[in-house]
């Protein structure tokens, strides 16, 4: 049994990728999908026809519009090979308003039913400002689902849980890189490597959580630099994983034993925490790792948006 095949037995594997190509080989139950990786894909000549046909069928329509439309046509693909959900973004420029987030999630599955997608099979991702959980808790209500992203910290994954979101994408890498940034050459890789990973730990932390007071919302481990970081959050609800990753696990044979343990964690004396907006505000203040990780991808996101409707308008 190879790494992945291990991994599944205790972890829902999902692949992160725009590049639905790749997926089969794979086999991953859900995949996820952000600006950055559908950019990254239709600049590939396999789906470029892809793009311009969208691009001509809605010629005319506001460019957002045109946008998810081409989103969507991604999303349907990717779920006509894998059995489970896909993630789509909402435009990342909306992160810090919560009725245009609502309303943009509202047309994303719109489309989707169009295509004839049901609901289930579709989380609307948003940013993890205090705004986009605030919409995500109204999209809940209605029933549509959520994937909260760009999480970075403790008091994001608590107000996600007592909002009842679906599912939250801490991102471990992006963690990582920041506390390696930050140490300089005083960084040891391998003393911080595995469970000591200071992304790894995060998820960790937000895991027990979670398990110890029942909370439903799942968490899925995103943003992977090495293995390591994956086999050390083996047990986790789900991890979405690179497609180069994915295949490293695939080529290995070493042992993979279950690290987070559910059952374990509702055994934990841990104190109960929750946060009302000031709260959550300050305590994002007093992480600087998180507040600038957030404001970074934000950033991040919109130029990879603005890049797409660069390309989109030239076809």
């Amino acid at each position: 049994m190879n790494q992945l095949q291990a991994l599944k037995q205790v972890t829902t594997v999902v692949a992160d990728t725009g590049d639905f190509r790749q997926l089969a080989q794979f086999q991953p139950q859900d995949a996820t999908t952000n600006p950055s990786l559908i950019l990254k894909a239709v600049q590939k000549p396999e789906y470029a026809p892809l793009l311009a046909d969208t691009v001509a069928r809605h010629r005319g329509q506001p460019l957002d519009e045109v946008v998810d439309r081409l989103l969507v046509r991604f999303g349907c693909e990717i779920l006509s090979i894998i059995p489970g959900r896909v993630s789509t973004e909402v435009d990342a420029r909306l992160s810090f308003d919560e009725d245009a987030t609502y309303s943009r999630a509202e047309r994303l599955i719109d489309l989707y039913q169009a295509a004839g997608v049901p609901t289930e099979r579709v989380l609307i991702k948003i940013a993890s400002t205090w705004e986009g959980i605030r919409a995500a808790e109204r999209l809940e209500r209605r029933g549509i689902h959520c994937n909260l992203t760009l999480l970075f910290s403790f008091c994001q994954a608590v107000a996600c849980g007592q909002a009842k979101v679906r599912l939250i994408s801490p991102f471990v890498g992006r963690i990582y890189d920041w506390y390696r940034k930050q140490a300089g050459s005083a960084w040891d890789e391998a003393a911080m490597a595995g469970s000591h990973d200071p992304g790894v730990q995060s998820v960790a932390r937000i895991f027990n959580h979670y398990k110890r007071f029942g909370i439903a919302t799942e968490v899925m481990g995103a943003s992977f630099r090495n293995m390591g970081q994956i086999t050390a959050l083996a047990g986790c609800d789900l991890l979405t994983i690179s497609p180069e990753l994915l295949a490293q696990l695939a080529a290995t044979e070493a042992p993979l034993p279950r690290a987070l343990d559910a059952e374990a964690a509702r055994q934990l004396d841990l104190p109960p925490v929750q946060y009302d907006e000031a709260g959550f505000r300050l305590a994002l203040n007093q992480d600087a790792m998180a507040t600038e990780k957030l404001a970074e991808g934000i950033r991040a996101f919109i130029a990879d948006a603005e890049k797409l409707e660069a390309l989109m308008q030239a076809a």
